[in-house]
């Protein structure tokens, strides 16, 4: 069964009764939790970007507090777990500027956690490659606001 186009979708969603478009939303959260997220977010927290960016931010922060500083494997897959959530979160919200924010959020509780990562080369280059990734996102954010996310991340 091939899928149909976004646009065929948006032809038939525009068709539909309202009743009928809200079953199909809610039958399309049941089945998957990034749906119901994303549904989530666009109905209760796409208002105010903001204060999701801070619940986020605080999550980060809960996230590396219960990171285990003993082991390098499970450092490091607390990270990615990390990191895949940075990546949900900014897909959500659909902005570079959110993206940054998070992932400059990530490095520097990365840098401020004790952790000397520089020893470790698989979460050393983690580190590098968000550093990376970051370079390429602030390029594409607008003017103003390249110059204080690149003083940031001078500082890192």
């Amino acid at each position: 069964m091939k899928a149909a186009s976004i646009s065929q979708l948006k032809e038939e969603l525009n068709v539909l009764p309202q009743k009928e478009v809200v079953a199909l939303c809610l039958r399309l959260a049941k089945y998957k939790k990034e749906n119901k997220e994303l549904l989530a977010f666009l109905l209760f927290d796409a208002h105010d970007v903001e204060g999701y960016l801070q619940s986020i931010k605080n999550e980060i922060n809960d996230a590396f507090w219960y990171l285990p500083q003993q082991n390098w494997y499970f450092y490091k897959k607390g990270l990615r777990k990390i990191l895949r959530d940075i990546q949900k979160h900014s897909r959500h919200i659909g902005t570079k500027e959110a993206q940054v924010e998070m992932l400059l959020h990530f490095c520097q509780n990365m840098k401020n956690s004790g952790m000397p990562f520089q020893q470790h080369t698989a979460v050393n280059n983690m580190y590098i490659a968000q550093i990376k990734k970051l370079n390429m996102l602030i390029d594409e954010v607008h003017e103003d606001l390249q110059h204080d996310y690149r003083k940031k991340l001078n500082e890192l």
